[in-house]
């Protein structure tokens, strides 16, 4: 407990021949004292004191001390307050998240432990750190030796929180969360992520009152910029999505099974996590005209190691929603003749799911993959195969998005399809919608031609 009503006495005299002088004072009621061989260190350190209780610093109650002084004596270290960070972090995180913030606090860690002779191996301190010491799913479990050597180091060098009170320190831990192992740039939305994770760990220690306030926060410190408009390069036109998903049924049935697989991506704006857990029951598929989908949830792919089943992926909601949104998607005759062809050839899994990886389960990115991989080779020309064009799967969702709008979609119609903000589709879809600026003006003007025509009286 904290106050800020302190007295602080004169020195007195007692009778004691190792500690004559004696520091009274009180913190809230309490009274607290100190015995000193020379009045000359009884005045001193009544005088600092003083000091601090004159510029409005609060006392910790129970030691009577200046809590500058109190903390400077907590030598907590940042190994021990970045494991409580994760063990915090960790029940309500999702698993993506929680691998994450190891992976964050694994390079702020490796950055702020000294080097020299005695430090493990670079690549087993790393993963002992990301594997064990920052995933909570683990603390408890036996460790191999190897990895229990290396943590116990880094228990024993890593600096006490305390002392990440300096904007140079914090600077260095900026700079490696900038880069990828290699050295190169990371991401710029990689980067905000990691300075998030240690931002949320340095504002615990300031609850915990382990640092004054975050030093993060004093560090002239540029973001790297953030692509935050497509790449129109990356957007198939209908024709090469078309040639695209032909190329994917050419290979064979895992090709036949996959194309509605890209289907839904392209022609619905799904997401492949969503596209993953899609199930019968949530397939409305007439035999003529639109037909629609229902999604619920998402299956995104992660390691083993994050989630609370051990399973490599998440049941979890739709991105961004609340657990029980649905997401009504309608869908056009072309996807919903897919579907029905997939569902007749393939049928559903037990779980009634739609698709599945060869031995079972879900499909996980590295499958298909392979399949979209080569159906780029077969499909598209050289030169375009060298470029952006649909170079991933998840182009094809940016595709469907951009035809959307280019068709005259409302933003608001279009936003509620893909599971977006306006804000999001606005800013990530810029040249797209600039594109389509003229149009608008055309449709206008003859609006108000219309108008013009409608007043004019009657001969």
């Amino acid at each position: 407990m904290q106050s800020h009503d302190v007295r602080v006495w004169s020195i007195r005299r007692r009778d004691s021949k190792s500690a004559p002088f004696q520091l009274r004072w009180k913190v809230g009621g309490k009274v607290h004292q100190e015995p000193f061989l020379t009045k000359t260190l009884a005045d001193a350190r009544r005088a600092k004191l003083m000091t601090a209780a004159s510029s409005g610093e609060a006392f910790d109650t129970e030691t009577g001390l200046p809590i500058s002084e109190l903390r400077q004596l907590n030598r907590t270290s940042w190994y021990t307050h970045a494991r409580g960070h994760v063990a915090m972090k960790w029940p309500t995180a999702a698993a993506k998240h929680r691998a994450s913030i190891a992976e964050s606090l694994t390079i702020a860690t490796l950055t702020l432990c000294p080097d020299g002779k005695g430090r493990p191996e670079e690549e087993l301190l790393r993963r002992s750190l990301y594997q064990w010491a920052f995933n909570a799913g683990r603390h408890g479990s036996e460790l191999p030796s190897a990895e229990a050597q290396a943590l116990a180091w880094a228990e024993k060098h890593a600096p006490a929180v305390v002392d990440l009170d300096s904007a140079k320190k914090m600077r260095l831990v900026l700079d490696a969360l900038a880069r990828k192992k290699d050295g190169k740039p990371a991401a710029p939305n990689t980067v905000r992520r990691r300075r998030a994770v240690l931002s949320n760990c340095l504002r615990l220690a300031v609850e915990k009152e382990l640092l004054p306030s975050n030093p993060l926060q004093r560090v002239h410190w540029e973001m790297p910029k953030a692509v935050e408009e497509l790449d129109e390069r990356s957007v198939a036109t209908p024709a090469q999505a078309s040639a695209l998903l032909g190329a994917v049924r050419g290979q064979g049935r895992r090709g036949e099974h996959l194309t509605a697989f890209f289907g839904c991506m392209y022609y619905a704006a799904m997401r492949p996590e969503e596209v993953s857990v899609l199930s019968l029951d949530q397939c409305t598929l007439p035999a003529v005209g639109w037909g629609r989908v229902d999604l619920s949830g998402a299956r995104p792919q992660v390691g083993s190691g994050w989630t609370d089943d051990g399973k490599p992926y998440e049941e979890r909601g739709l991105k961004h929603r609340a657990r029980k949104t649905v997401r009504r998607v309608p869908i056009p005759p072309v996807l919903v003749v897919l579907l029905r062809e997939h569902i007749e050839q393939f049928g559903a899994g037990a779980d009634g799911r739609l698709f599945s990886a060869v031995r079972g389960g879900p499909i996980r990115s590295q499958e298909y993959g392979v399949v979209w991989k080569e159906a780029r080779r077969i499909a598209l020309t050289p030169a375009q195969v060298a470029s952006p064009l649909a170079f991933i799967p998840y182009d094809l969702r940016h595709a469907c998005v951009s035809f959307w709008l280019r068709s005259g979609v409302s933003l608001a119609e279009t936003a509620r399809r893909a599971g977006q903000s306006i804000a999001v589709l606005q800013r990530y879809y810029a040249k797209v919608l600039d594109g389509e600026e003229d149009r608008m003006n055309d449709l206008i003007d003859q609006g108000f031609a219309d108008q013009a025509e409608d007043e004019q009286p009657a001969p």
